[in-house]
């Protein structure tokens, strides 16, 4: 590798590092600074500030504006990555001869241009991009918004072959690695980047059961939704929602039960506290692709994790949690979990299985052997 330089086209601002795809792209710069990495940052800005805490760990960081002109819907192209190309980024990515990772399907316009034809080149996928969009449009409520989202899956289907130009595609979970494998030569499985460093887990009991994620999300929407009618709304145990951006809808909803607590909005460090005070994190998803950081965070750091078999499938995670599909399953669980306290022994088994596969330690030497 050449004096270890590395180009890393984000899809938008890493910082502050308060959602999936950008807590992935922030601890993975940190890890790789930390190994001595020089990190030349390019970030598409769309409402998110410049962050001066990347100067820190970049040796270089430009921004460029995101193209967010309606007309770009029309482009044969996704919307997400057509709004993603500067002439001026490939001026950047042309004067040396670095390797470059791209950060999701979404910055790879420029990925087939002649003149990166030499260019040791890596794509991180985040997710299966198209059947993630088929999954939004399933979830979504606003009739344009379901277009959208159908035309955008069909885009990204037929978009994703671009990932034959790239030297290695690092896909973020093994059924990922696995599908992209049967598509695409030199696909690596990396994991996600996250903040823990350590399992921090509380001895005795907590006094709530705990969902949290980004609400703005139609899928955590959904997810919310669901525990409140079908799980949460039947039985008296004290339950907290927390994340961005409630919909009306889970806000009139939560409004009709007492024991139920909507926490909108709130700051990292306030979920955080969340996770590791409450008694029993349910995480339930019906959206079985990348891996969801939500759920590392609550292994680290929460006691008891309750999921569904969507959100564990062949992640090497599953015999961390209780995993019950329907709601009475569900149910049942959290009235047998709340009067038990959590097994200390249980956080050895944690930290065996999280240290070895899920460290960024670990994760950081495996991405460094392919640049």
């Amino acid at each position: 590798m050449n004096s270890k330089h590395l180009h890393i086209i984000s899809f938008d601002v890493p910082s502050p590092a308060d959602y999936g795809g950008v807590i992935d792209v922030f601890y993975k710069i940190k890890a790789l600074h930390a190994k001595g990495i020089k990190i030349h940052l390019h970030c598409f800005e769309y409402g998110r500030a410049e962050a001066s805490i990347l100067e820190n760990i970049c040796e270089k960081v430009i921004y460029y504006k995101r193209k967010m002109n309606k007309t770009n819907l029309f482009n044969s192209l996704p919307f997400v990555v057509v709004t993603r190309s500067s002439e001026k980024l490939m001026e950047n990515l042309l004067q040396d001869q670095y390797p470059i990772l791209f950060e999701g399907l979404h910055c790879c316009y420029h990925l087939n241009d002649v003149r990166l034809n030499n260019r040791l080149t890596i794509v991180r996928t985040h997710n299966i991009e198209h059947d993630y969009y088929k999954n939004l449009e399933k979830v979504e409520k606003s009739f344009f918004r379901k277009i959208y989202f159908r035309r955008e899956a069909k885009k990204l289907e037929s978009f994703e072959s671009i990932l034959n130009k790239a030297t290695y595609v690092a896909a973020i979970s093994r059924e990922d690695a696995k599908q992209l494998s049967g598509r695409y030569k030199n696909v690596h499985h990396i994991t996600a980047f996250h903040p823990n460093e350590q399992v921090k887990i509380k001895e005795g009991k907590g006094s709530f059961c705990l969902y949290h994620g980004n609400l703005e999300v139609g899928e955590n929407n959904e997810a919310a939704l669901y525990l409140v009618n079908e799980v949460f709304s039947k039985i008296k145990t004290p339950f907290i929602i927390a994340g961005k951006k409630p919909s009306p809808e889970l806000i009139a909803i939560v409004a009709n039960y007492a024991h139920i607590q909507l926490k909108g909005n709130i700051s990292t460090k306030e979920i955080d506290d969340l996770i590791s005070n409450a008694h029993i994190n349910i995480l339930p998803t019906f959206q079985a692709t990348g891996i969801k950081l939500k759920l590392l965070a609550a292994l680290f750091n929460g006691r008891y994790c309750i999921v569904n078999s969507a959100m564990v499938a062949n992640t090497g995670l599953e015999g961390l949690c209780s995993i019950k599909d329907s709601s009475e399953e569900m149910i049942k669980e959290i009235i047998n979990l709340f009067e038990k306290p959590f097994n200390m022994q249980e956080k050895q088994k944690r930290e065996l299985i999280l240290f070895e596969n899920f460290s960024n330690a670990t994760t950081v030497k495996k991405l460094i052997t392919l640049i």
